[in-house]
């Protein structure tokens, strides 16, 4: 032990720290910028299912909608127009990640928050007032890109302004945002769907806002991570900021460690090109499975169109309403269990115990909707089946939640080293907004085709991405971020590819 440096566990440095309330201010501020990406997926399969908004813009399906009970029951809303109107969001995020990144390493952190709180705005005053389809998807594609500045700067300023003991509580901020942001859009269908005169689903669309304007406001209240600070050439500043959020005037290693970072970084003349290096196959690996498993789990299968989905099943549409209510419920408090558990348990035993947890949900799910509706999708569900329905899509919320929900955003935040990182954060962004939008985008047509078949083909899914994290996923609780490299090196498949390699910087790397 040196300067209040000790060695944790992992074999990395544990610099002083503590929880303060400054930086529990400036996460939880940070971390509101999830309830835009929470409020989006929460209003918008409401909307959808309301009888007002598909007979205002999508009338052909409101019409199948309507259909008698002998029809399929899989195919009700099957229409590409009605799920673009969702997809286009993260078609948008998706092209916008890519300036983000450079927006988030240029400019700072707080700044690409402060962007995407603005275009969120703007989008969410156009959708309200939407009068034609066009409307509604340039309303979407401006929202994508708040989304697209959002997902791709707050999970790396809560990993950077954390300290590392207490970063997978802080960072899950994020995911818990997002579950208040489905919980409240939830509600607020529910709660204006009855409304005389149909124009309910506008106040919904408006609504959004309201997160909107707290994240853009709240970015303009925050300071900038010291990481960035240091990058942009901001040293005292960010010396001033690390003392204030670690609530210790002993930051002396943790600061050098960070100069010596930056140096290295600013040497880095084009990162997207150094991800492509050996040394960091394993970072980039894990930014590209790890979103793309997250939305293979089928989750917004259940957060996107959730009411649709109870819909289609045979629920009433207040009760189909209300189902969504209580899941959203589900995923609020069981993220909670994530917070308080992930840097006790790590980050392994969560996605493992989430991920078998929704392998056994998503079979019992596919099997009670195929012994009820059959291949033909021809009947009419029962009270005790929408029950047990529930419960088990329940359970599935739950154990995604506590596992890939939060650690799908911040496992591949706190893995890479400050000269990629802005780089491996857009690429994570990137493959989680195109898997999204494809899922969105076909999850009817799906449903329509696979029948039941559909929540066995992301159980498959399920059982890949739980082998995967059991083979190739170290435990990188407790390590600091600027130590994380060394996590890789020990691995016994991973070591291969950065043993004997200067990853770090030998004043980074040296345990003491």
């Amino acid at each position: 032990m040196a300067g209040g440096v000790v060695v944790n566990a992992a074999g990395g440095k544990t610099y002083p720290g503590r929880m303060t309330a400054f930086v529990f201010f400036t996460c939880l501020v940070a971390s509101s910028g999830g309830l835009i990406f929470g409020y989006d997926i929460g209003i918008s399969g409401g909307v959808t299912s309301m009888d007002s908004f598909l007979l205002e813009f999508f009338p052909s399906v409101y019409a199948k909608a309507q259909a008698k009970k002998d029809a399929n029951q899989y195919c009700k809303f099957d229409s590409q127009l009605l799920t673009l109107f969702t997809s286009s969001l993260y078609l948008a995020a998706l092209v916008t990640s890519f300036v983000a990144a450079r927006v988030t390493r240029v400019s700072g952190r707080k700044w690409s928050m402060f962007c995407g709180g603005i275009t969120f705005l703007a989008g969410s005053a156009l959708n309200g007032a939407a009068t034609t389809v066009l409307m509604l998807i340039l309303g979407r594609i401006l929202l994508g890109i708040g989304v697209g500045f959002a997902n791709q700067s707050v999970p790396l300023y809560l990993s950077e302004m954390a300290p590392a003991k207490l970063r997978g509580m802080l960072n899950i901020g994020f995911q818990l945002m997002t579950t208040i942001g489905i919980l409240a859009a939830n509600l607020i269908n529910y709660a204006t769907v009855g409304i005389t005169g149909g124009w309910g689903w506008r106040i919904g669309l408006g609504l959004a806002g309201v997160p909107a304007a707290v994240i853009t406001l709240g970015a303009l209240a925050l300071p900038d991570t010291p990481n960035s600070l240091i990058a942009r050439g901001y040293n005292d500043d960010a010396r001033a900021v690390l003392v204030k959020i670690r609530g210790t005037d002993d930051v002396h290693d943790e600061y050098n460690d960070m100069v010596a970072a930056s140096e290295e970084a600013k040497a880095v003349s084009d990162p997207w090109r150094n991800i492509l290096e050996p040394k960091y196959r394993p970072q980039l690996t894990i930014a590209v499975l790890i979103p793309f498993f997250q939305q293979l789990t089928g989750i917004n299968v259940i957060m996107f169109y959730a009411p649709v989905l109870f819909l289609t099943i045979g629920f009433a549409g207040d009760a189909s309403l209300m189902s969504a209510v209580i899941t959203g419920l589900v995923n609020m408090f069981a993220t909670v269990v994530s917070i308080v558990s992930v840097d006790r348990l790590g980050r392994r035993a969560l996605f493992l115990q989430g991920g078998t947890q929704m392998f056994i949900s998503q079979i019992v799910v596919g099997t009670l909707i195929g012994l009820q509706f059959g291949v033909a999708g021809v009947g009419v569900m029962s009270r005790s089946y929408a029950t047990l329905l529930v419960l088990f899509i329940c359970l599935y919320v739950a154990g995604f939640a506590w596992s890939w929900g939060p650690l799908g955003w911040l496992v591949p935040s706190e893995v890479f080293s400050l000269e990629i990182r802005s780089a491996g954060q857009s690429i994570a962004v990137c493959v989680n907004m195109t898997l999204t939008f494809i899922i969105g985008q076909s999850f009817l047509t799906m449903l329509c085709h696979l029948k039941f078949g559909l929540f066995y083909f992301f159980a498959a899914w399920m059982l890949v991405m739980t082998t995967f994290i059991a083979l190739f996923l170290p435990e990188t609780k407790g390590v600091a971020i600027e130590e994380m490299q060394q996590v890789w090196s020990r691995h016994w498949f991973w070591g291969k590819y950065v043993a004997g390699s200067d990853h770090g910087g030998s004043n980074r790397r040296t345990i003491v």
